[in-house]
């Protein structure tokens, strides 16, 4: 980080195939510019630049960039080095004050990196330094909430084509928790992709799909429930008609079925990994957090204790506590729009989940909605205390105690939501 008694900063413009970097010492003056490649060659000749320049592992030279994923911030982090990934949106806002002309490079770019770092790294936060463990958890965890928005997707398309030429099919799976994604749904529409197909179908072969599927108990009432409904009269498209919106419900069919297996096959990878970290007691001792949402609260806040010294920035990144605008004579209270997605939704899911588990949480939302809060909000509240807890117990390796939390409910006064 040092270099001649000045302090040295680096930004590094990436791409897809090349990265362009420029060092800068604590005056502003440019040391060094250089493209590199998207390569292990390029990575070299970056470390060696940095080397060159005085990086060390005592005093490392902190590097700014516009992402936080990749093998070139992945070499970066590899030792004591802070990575610093910097949002776009207020790289280009520190664009327009080195130039008002609005001119744009890439080398340019890179040196407006650096230069954050050299004014405002104070006001930047280097990305976290979590456990490769608690790495792995992000990443699955992040990956099967995608497979389950995905999966959510192609049931959408799925039903919403079924709606238009085969309503029998949804009212025949209308009964079954999960629908259209169950294994029962998926062999019944195989069987029959069409509304004359399913009305061919007799018992015994109704029966079979659902034995495929997996189905033990209940298979002749069903059988004998599913029949009755594919037999009854009915409007219809015409026969070619029918037979080519067949087709097309047995593609998105297939999707439907890839998304299922990638979703559960996610799901049970998330949890695995997630059992192993040494924060999941603590977390699961919460109500409302099963290993798969456990695994999703993990995968956003990390297990870097250094990350989040204080509940209220925790709060404040999940985005269940309010924040504060005024100017002049005018104050306004309102939600956060900007926040964690992920954390929030599954914010969310552990609020409303926790109701039942927890007697004081529902003391909590009953009292919010008494004051005039609205169902959104007031699980807003509900997680804003969770979350604050979580923290203190994650800090101070605690397990989640009922009679405490609840205490600590009653004597602190709830935030404006």
């Amino acid at each position: 980080m040092f270099g001649e008694g000045n302090v040295i900063y680096c930004g590094i413009d990436w791409a897809e195939d090349h990265h362009d970097v420029a060092l800068v010492d604590d005056s502003g003056q440019l040391l060094a510019k250089v493209r590199i490649t998207d390569d292990v060659v390029g990575y070299g000749q970056l470390l060696d630049l940095l080397v060159e320049h005085g990086d060390s592992a005592e005093e490392p030279i902190p590097v700014a960039i516009e992402t936080s994923r990749g093998l070139l911030v992945a070499t970066l982090r590899s030792g004591t080095r802070s990575v610093y990934a910097i949002n776009p949106l207020a790289a280009a806002r520190y664009r327009d004050r080195h130039s008002v002309s609005r001119k744009k490079s890439d080398l340019g770019d890179a040196l407006v990196l650096a230069n954050i770092l050299r004014t405002d790294m104070h006001a930047h936060r280097a990305i976290p330094e979590d456990t490769d463990l608690a790495r792995s958890v992000a990443i699955l965890a992040r990956a099967q909430q995608d497979a389950v928005w995905n999966r959510q997707q192609v049931a959408n398309q799925l039903r919403s084509l079924l709606r238009e030429y085969y309503p029998a099919a949804l009212e025949a799976v209308a009964r079954w928790k999960g629908g259209l994604c169950r294994p029962e749904s998926l062999e019944l529409l195989k069987a029959a992709p069409t509304p004359a197909g399913a009305a061919r179908l007799t018992r015994a072969q109704l029966a079979a799909a659902l034995k495929r599927a997996g189905r033990q108990r209940g298979i002749d009432a069903d059988a004998g429930r599913l029949r009755d409904i594919f037999r009854a009269a009915r409007a219809s498209h015409p026969p070619l008609t029918e037979q080519a919106m067949g087709r097309q419900m047995l593609a998105l069919l297939r999707q439907l079925e890839a998304a299922c297996l990638a979703a559960d096959d996610l799901a049970l990878a998330a949890e695995e990994a997630f059992l192993q970290h040494e924060d999941a007691e603590i977390i699961l001792s919460f109500p409302g957090l099963g290993p798969q949402l456990g695994a999703r609260v993990l995968a956003e806040i990390g297990d870097d204790r250094t990350r989040f010294t204080t509940a209220r920035g925790l709060k404040a990144y999940a985005g269940s506590s309010p924040v504060t605008r005024a100017s002049g004579k005018k104050t306004s209270v309102a939600y956060r729009r900007i926040k964690n997605q992920r954390l929030n939704h599954a914010g969310y899911l552990w609020a409303f989940s926790a109701l039942r588990a927890s007697p004081g949480v529902m003391a909590r939302y009953r009292h919010r909605r008494n004051t005039g809060d609205w169902h959104a909000s007031a699980l807003r509240n509900v997680f804003n205390g969770l979350i604050g807890q979580l923290h203190h117990c994650l800090r101070h390796r605690q397990l989640f105690d009922e009679q405490a939390a609840s205490r600590t409910d009653a004597a602190v006064p709830t935030e404006v939501a």
